[in-house]
């Protein structure tokens, strides 16, 4: 049982380590930047018609860690409603049982 953990966690580690050396000059950006440069391809007069309010309110664009510190509060309070939710649901079932 220990060594399957332990080959598990070595190709975890793999599978996301190889990437970051086997490609040397890739560029691994987010589906936004992605989309505005489609969007500017397609139609290079477009202008957003809406700004962040985050933006708007201090005047200027969040530092990406910033960013990503939003992103990750955000996940880590749904994955706690999920998990909440899914145990409600385990200890509903075990006291039906009873």
């Amino acid at each position: 049982m220990k060594t399957k953990v332990l080959i598990a966690i070595i190709l975890i580690a793999l599978i996301a380590l190889v990437p970051l050396f086997a490609l040397k000059d890739a560029e691994f950006g987010g589906a936004d930047d992605a989309a505005g440069g489609v969007v500017e391809e397609v139609h290079s007069e477009y202008e957003p018609w809406a700004t962040p309010i985050l933006e708007t309110l201090l005047g200027g664009e969040l530092p990406g860690e910033v960013e990503s510190l939003f992103f990750c509060i955000q996940t880590g309070i749904g994955v706690g409603i999920i998990a909440f939710c899914m145990g409600r649901y385990v200890e509903r079932k075990k006291y039906v049982k009873e």
